[in-house]
């Protein structure tokens, strides 16, 4: 271990300099983990300090970085998570994506707290990280194979236990929304894939047994019990969570696209697509490395075209994205469209948005078949939907506009495209919960507006703010110990959402930060998070340091995209065509811009602009970040990714 007396971490980084072909292992700095802990936090500062704005985020001179956190490889439940970050082809900003699975602990097991990759090799190549070894080696046999392929050759190659991390030809052929695949089934969405591809870095395998130090491994095991028997008796997690996984959303959160009376209404779904008949197609349950809650279903097709084909983690995302929002209401075409996303390595929410906006123009005259090259874009047809996924992974036809995501897609098509396509700062969002309470739909409104990584309903968890024990936060909201104000109480979601991307934990846990025992058996909040940090890596954590942290972190992050040009018009409302100019609409959005104001001051950020003020930033020691900041001046503004021609990707490749 190069950083002696570093528990919770390996205090290792390893950096890739692919042009150079070069592998080097430096410390890690004690100091940027203590105050930026790990996962999305180190990665967030690696870009901030490493990447020059105005760069072509597919070009060499950008930074791709995996990072774990303390609590991955632990006993603690629920924490074999990796951040992947990078400035994203998607959406031109910060791009980074949270993977499950196995290898993030086998990563830390190896040796390693990040990995920091730039330049671009020569020839295509993989990472090789084996008990704290590692080396470049060639993959030429591996292009153009998909991840599934990739994984089953290299395990073959290197022993069955090896964990895989790779891209399949969506991220060769440049995919804006290209994913990184980890162990077949875990992706690390928001762009990944297609910078890994532009450096024709194929995979990275690990193997490692070598787990992390704890400072207080008694103490730090006692808690991790106490966590983990809750999420054993606790009945949602249990009979919910365990049973039907992140299914059970599709009963809250409706399509954006396909919500008219004639598909179904906001109160109904497709009786096919509901968990229970979900439920026919599983065969297993299966958990992510050190997990109790088993929330991935392993799914079997038992009949017809696919009949035998196996997959698994289908969730919520793709039955809403690639089916509800898409028009697909039949269950077996989704499953498909999961296990090609998953063997071309597609993050389903830009495919499933993107293909939508793509059918709700062409039914709307606004798009023909002769733009399509005569492939047929009405709502229920699942072969047409099928075919356009295998075109736009390999970039044919009409595919590959659908490659350039929703933002660059409604660039390409012009004319009235962009009255159609909702989006905040490139990205559509995720499923989109709907409630009978305005008060809960400003909250998720707000929330989706000031993600740092656009329109997102993972940045700030705000859905989960009580969903499942209102009565909890009710008792607490009355007690004064949660916020009432819907700025205040996105900003608490976003730091709950960030701890667990900088200690390397699945954010299913975020939903019962204030009910999980150890995480807060007293209050603040982040009470029981400090106990646990503090017994892994033997520094002094209380919940006002955790909160610092978060906010540290947010404002580095929002620091980024303002350098990328991202102004304060910019964390808007996505707002769909037929509602903007409406007495509602309005009404809307005065209600939003206050609150923005409001969230902005809370902050500490100019009201005015949404920059993070100079004292903000003094205050969490980043005097560089603002100095920087303030070089820039006047900033850019974001208008997405930079355009190539569409001719000069590159294309093709076997279908999956």
């Amino acid at each position: 271990m190069l950083s002696e007396n570093m528990h919770g971490w390996n205090g290792v980084v390893l950096r890739v300099d692919l042009t150079k072909g070069k592998v080097v292992k430096q410390p890690l700095d004690k100091e940027a983990a203590k105050n930026f802990i790990g996962g999305r936090g180190l990665n967030s500062k690696v870009l901030f300090d490493e990447i020059k704005p105005g760069i072509d985020p597919l070009g060499p001179e950008n930074v791709l970085c995996l990072a774990t956190g303390p609590f991955t490889g632990t006993p603690l439940t629920m924490s074999s998570r990796v951040e992947v970050s990078t400035l994203s082809p998607y959406s031109y900003i910060l791009g980074d994506g949270s993977a499950g699975g196995y290898f993030p602990t086998v990563m830390k097991f190896a040796g390693y707290d990040q990995i920091v990759i730039t330049g671009r090799a020569s020839n295509p190549k993989y990472l090789w990280i084996n008990e704290g070894a590692a080396e470049l080696r060639d993959a030429s046999d591996l292009w153009g194979k998909t991840t599934w392929e990739t994984t089953e050759i290299l395990q073959e190659k290197l022993g069955k236990d090896i964990k895989v991390a790779c891209i399949g030809q969506a991220g060769e052929n440049l995919v804006r929304f290209a994913s990184t695949i980890f162990d077949k089934y875990h992706s690390a969405a928001r762009g990944s894939g297609a910078v890994l591809g532009s450096k024709n870095l194929k995979a990275i395998a690990a193997s490692g047994n070598r787990k992390p130090d704890l400072a207080d491994p008694d103490k730090f095991r006692k808690l991790a019990k106490e966590d983990m028997e809750f999420f054993l008796k606790d009945k949602f997690q249990r009979e919910v969570v365990g049973e039907i996984g992140s299914h059970y959303g599709i009963l809250n959160w409706f399509p954006d696209y396909r919500n008219s009376e004639k598909y179904f209404s906001k109160k109904e779904i497709p009786k096919e697509l509901s968990p229970e008949a979900l439920k026919k197609y599983e065969i297993r349950r299966y958990a992510c490395y050190g997990c109790v809650v088993h929330c991935k279903d392993v799914y079997k097709i038992p009949e017809g075209k696919y009949k035998g084909e196996i997959g698994s983690g289908a969730e919520y995302e793709v039955f809403h994205t690639l089916g509800l929002n898409s028009g697909i209401t039949k269950p077996v075409p989704v499953l498909v469209a999961q296990n090609l996303c998953d063997k071309y390595g597609i993050d389903v929410i830009p495919l499933g948005n993107t293909i939508a906006l793509a059918k709700d123009l062409y039914n709307r005259g606004l798009i023909t078949k002769a733009d399509t090259g005569g492939l047929s874009l009405e709502w229920e047809d699942a072969e047409s939907q099928t075919e356009l996924i295998h075109q736009t992974a390999l970039r044919e036809g009409f595919g590959n506009k659908i490659a350039e995501g929703l933002y660059n897609f409604a660039k390409i098509t012009g004319g009235d495209a962009f009255k159609y396509c909702y989006h905040v700062k490139g990205l559509a969002r995720g499923g989109y919960p709907y409630s009978s309470s305005e008060f809960v739909n400003l909250v998720y409104a707000l929330s989706h507006a000031t993600s740092t990584r656009g329109s997102d309903h993972l940045r700030g968890r705000s859905w989960a703010y009580g969903e499942q024990y209102s009565e909890m936060f009710q008792e607490f909201q009355k007690r004064g110990l949660i916020p009432k104000d819907v700025p205040s109480i996105v900003i608490c979601a976003e730091r709950a959402a960030l701890i667990a991307d900088l200690v390397g934990r699945c954010k299913c846990a975020v939903n019962t930060w204030p009910a999980a025992v150890p995480l807060v058996t007293r209050y603040p909040l982040w009470a029981g998070v400090a106990k646990l940090l503090s017994a892994a890596t033997g520094l002094e954590f209380d919940e006002a340091k955790i909160e610092e942290i978060t906010d540290r972190v947010y404002a580095l992050e929002r620091a980024f995209i303002i350098r990328q040009g991202i102004k304060r018009k910019h964390d808007c409302l996505a707002q769909k065509s037929s509602f903007v100019g409406t007495s509602e609409s309005k009404k809307a959005l005065e209600k939003h811009e206050k609150m923005l104001t409001e969230y902005y001051k809370i902050r500490g950020w100019n009201p005015e602009t949404g920059v993070p003020t100079r004292a903000t930033l003094e205050r969490f020691e980043m005097k560089y970040v603002v100095d920087e900041l303030e070089s820039h001046i006047p900033y850019p503004e974001w208008d997405g990714p930079p355009l190539w021609p569409l001719d000069k990707y590159p294309h093709g490749g076997t279908r999956a």
